[in-house]
């Protein structure tokens, strides 16, 4: 982990938690205060299982799900709510009856886009967009834009935590928000009120994880 106070949040679920490093970290659209840590969720089974089961609850019964979208690295959490939603008897308009698992390429102008092969599974499909979480809202904007681009419909909007009620028009269904923390801030990077007390950057962060600096 990034040195720093960590701590966790806790839920009644015994594999449903998040692991936060209080520090001063960077990331390609900001500076924030606070680390979040979804490695396991996304990697874990019993983790991913947890959360999938939290965020199907968030959708009722007439929620059109066709494909859920992963994005940072969430096919495993992915995989597993679009087990739960099959379970649950939500409709699809799918010929197959089933729901589709997929993720985004990403272009060198941080553009998503989806190779002809893809395409079906988001053209004429209500999509659910699933990301590690929603702070900046830049990627899932992205994403939510690329799917009306490709002639999808967005069914909502899902992740772990974020610091956004709503994105693009959208509510954010997130298990975790900015309350549960002590104190979460986001900064501009050109304006860092850290950077400017001389404080260093303990790490750079993304959805893959932590480099400590």
């Amino acid at each position: 982990m990034p040195n720093g106070t960590s701590y966790k949040v806790k839920t009644k679920q015994k594999n449903l938690f998040l692991r936060v490093t209080k520090g001063h970290f960077a990331t390609s659209h900001s500076h924030i205060n606070h680390y979040i840590d979804v490695t396991t969720q996304k990697t874990r089974l019993s983790e991913a299982k947890a959360v999938a089961k939290e965020l199907v609850s968030y959708y009722n019964q007439s929620t059109i799900v066709d494909t859920v979208l992963c994005l940072d690295g969430t096919e495993v959490i992915g995989t597993c709510l679009a087990n739960e939603l099959t379970k649950s008897d939500f409709l699809n308009m799918n010929a197959h009856q089933t729901i589709y698992v997929a993720t985004p390429e990403h272009t060198s102008g941080s553009q998503l886009l989806f190779r002809d092969n893809i395409v079906p599974m988001i053209q004429g499909k209500h999509v659910l967009v699933l990301a590690a979480s929603v702070t900046t809202g830049y990627t899932v904007q992205a994403a939510a834009e690329a799917i009306g681009y490709y002639g999808g419909y967005v069914a909502g909007i899902s992740a772990i935590f974020t610091t956004m009620e709503e994105c693009m028009g959208h509510p954010v269904r997130a298990i975790f928000q900015t309350k549960d923390l002590e104190d979460y801030k986001t900064y501009p990077s050109h304006d860092c009120p850290l950077c400017k007390k001389g404080e260093k950057i303990d790490a750079l962060v993304n959805s893959f994880g932590y480099s400590k600096l």
